[in-house]
């Protein structure tokens, strides 16, 4: 039986999540503290206590994620005697990849934290606000969602930004393409066409500008060859290269989040227990309709914690 360490990404936010563990467990308030010391301002402040607007903004929101994932790894390390070296792999989605990264030693906790909060900001301002949408499709496949991204775009930019599995498919580029594909979806018998409530199109080509400042930002951090092969999201396959890791970054702002065939990959090479480590429970769903038969768990508080079993 192997295990998989997975890392959430944007959407899995909420006001107060990882207070409850930085109040009981010192490792990982001491997490909360580096990464408010890594941007030079209380971060740790907005997790905690809102509002919502400004934890909800890309730039904090990226960060943030991480600091509650790292957290609740530390936290499983001291107090369930979780080791790194006994994962099979780990993985992350989108914004996750890099807590993946920091949970397997290639990057540290401060480098994570502002190559994160240079992507948030990169992302934001690469579209101007309101040009750019994202719809998820539920109930389709990733071939029948690109064909209806081209019927959709009728000129404009609009790809596949997210392939999720469990039917649930999302697609992301100019705002006007991003609604069309609604009714479009419909009349192809797609089950829901939901426009997500997002400031930016992530993970299409009009990320491009942010795609290049993330390529000047990498180059310069120490990236490490990872303890536990990390599965990457460009390729859904283990990279374990600083350099391939590097690139891939790069690449992930304006590719395709293969998540879908990532876990597939996972299962396939032997893991039977994905734990989700961070706030939320988005990925342990996907990954029950995805790995026929996996376990899948969530750890992101203090009861988590406790119910956990090496």
């Amino acid at each position: 039986m192997g295990t998989a360490f997975v890392f959430p990404g944007q959407g899995s936010q909420q006001v107060g999540m990882g207070k409850a563990l930085a109040d009981q467990f010192p490792a990982a308030k001491a997490v909360f503290d580096e990464v408010d010391a890594a941007l030079g301002e209380k971060l740790s402040a907005i997790l905690w206590n809102g509002p919502e607007d400004q934890l909800t903004l890309t730039a904090n929101t990226q960060p943030a994620l991480l600091a509650v994932s790292i957290a609740a790894l530390r936290v499983l390390e001291q107090e369930r005697g979780v080791r790194l070296a006994d994962l099979q792999f780990v993985a992350g989605h989108s914004l996750g990849e890099y807590s993946a990264l920091c949970a397997s030693g290639a990057l540290s906790l401060a480098d994570a934290a502002r190559l994160l909060r240079v992507r948030g900001n990169a992302m934001q301002a690469a579209v101007p606000v309101g040009k750019g949408g994202m719809t998820a499709l539920i109930g389709t496949d990733i071939d029948q969602a690109r064909e209806i991204a081209k019927e959709a775009a009728q000129g404009e930019v609009l790809e596949v930004a997210n392939d999720n599995g469990g039917g649930q498919v999302v697609v992301s580029g100019d705002k006007t393409a991003a609604d069309r594909v609604i009714e479009i979806a419909k009349a192809k018998g797609v089950k829901r066409a939901l426009p997500l409530p997002v400031s930016a199109p992530f993970h299409s080509p009009l990320m491009a500008p942010a795609a290049e400042i993330m390529r000047e930002a990498l180059a310069l951090v120490t990236v490490n060859t990872p303890a536990v092969p990390v599965v990457a999201n460009m390729t859904a396959r283990p990279v374990t290269d600083p350099d391939t890791i590097r690139k891939l970054l790069v690449e992930q702002v304006t590719g395709t989040v293969r998540w879908r065939e990532s876990v597939a990959f996972m299962a396939g090479a032997g893991v039977t227990r994905f734990v989700e480590v961070g706030s939320g429970k988005v990925l342990a769903g996907l990954v029950k309709r995805i790995a026929d038969g996996a376990e899948a768990q969530s750890v992101g508080t203090p009861d988590d914690i406790s119910a956990f079993t090496v």
